[in-house]
């Protein structure tokens, strides 16, 4: 069965489709659709990831995020009035999985070499030792938040990466909505939101090889999101998917895939499922998942709509 591959997923082309390609908030990003987009159409999407990389980029300087790392003694730091989803997404998370998906994630993340130079090289034990040696900050206990202003007491690194793809893929598909536009794919580079009438296909990436597929998700009218510890990974046993309780990346689950109504909240459950039984989440939201451990084993929800060849 034929794919185009796309980070740790891939959607079967079909012929006869409008393509617009571009590169936003670090990665690639493709609308697949029925009728072209606008000159203005497209501007407008520009536009709003611009915004959100202003904002939420801990890689940019002169970034929102940015300035709250830097307030010595903390601060009041206003977000733009649709943060709210992105915010409540993460209340939602950060208690389901007990704290282990936490946006001030961050500093480990950075401690790590995943920091906006990039260096890739990992503080000593020491130094990561010496960063919480007040206590590791939480985002139940260190920000206090009034609707989309957060309150801080002290510099703290804010990474909103587990779920600020899947948020970005629902404002482009928001955006297409209210153009009147009703069959097309937002891929954020394996982040996927469908609308349209007819179903599409898509493969679950190998996380160890990505030339196979480990199965195959039927997607209509609602999203799918894969995250997977291959991609972002920069030395032994070194990526990006922390849990921040402790600062390590995990180890026993190597990549899992989503589908939910939102892509928000499937981003958001595809890190989730690294920590939390997916049937403890189930308890919590609505989706369905795939996720495969570091032995080979794969686990699939009675209510995924596709199937696995392992």
């Amino acid at each position: 069965m034929p794919f185009n591959t796309y980070k740790a997923c891939s959607i079967k082309a079909e012929a006869g489709k409008y393509l617009f390609r571009f590169e936003a908030i670090g990665t690639q990003w493709e609308i697949e659709s029925g009728v072209p987009l606008s000159i203005s159409l497209q501007q407008d999407i520009l536009e709003q990831m611009g915004r959100f990389n202003r904002t939420y980029s801990r890689f940019r300087s002169d970034s929102l995020v940015s300035q709250v790392a830097a307030a010595s003694e903390g601060g009041s730091f206003m977000f733009p009035d649709n943060s709210g989803d992105l915010f409540d997404i993460y209340d939602r998370l950060h208690s389901a999985t007990q704290g282990a998906v936490d946006p001030l994630v961050g500093k480990d993340l950075e401690l790590l070499g995943y920091d906006s130079k990039y260096s890739l090289t990992p503080a000593a034990d020491s130094v990561r030792a010496e960063a919480h040696v007040h206590g590791r900050a939480s985002w139940a206990e260190d920000v206090t938040r009034k609707d989309t202003t957060l309150i801080t007491n002290r510099p703290l690194s804010l990474d909103f990466g587990a779920v600020g793809k899947g948020y970005c893929v629902d404002i482009v598909s928001r955006l297409l909505l209210e153009a009147g536009m009703d069959d097309f794919v937002v891929d954020g580079s394996g982040d996927l939101r469908h609308i349209g009438k007819s179903s599409i296909e898509v493969g679950l990436e190998h996380p160890l090889d990505p030339e196979m597929v480990i199965g195959v998700a039927e997607l209509r009218n609602g999203s799918l999101c894969a995250s997977a510890v291959n991609r972002r990974a920069w030395g032994e046993n070194l990526h990006h998917v922390l849990d921040a309780r402790t600062g390590d990346p995990v180890q026993d689950v190597i990549a899992t895939w989503v589908i939910a109504n939102d892509t928000v909240t499937a981003d958001g459950l595809a890190t989730a499922l690294f920590f939390t039984p997916g049937k403890e989440l189930e308890k919590l939201f609505r989706f369905s998942y795939v996720r495969m451990f570091a032995d080979g084993r794969a686990e699939i929800s009675r209510n995924f709509s596709g199937e696995l060849f392992v």
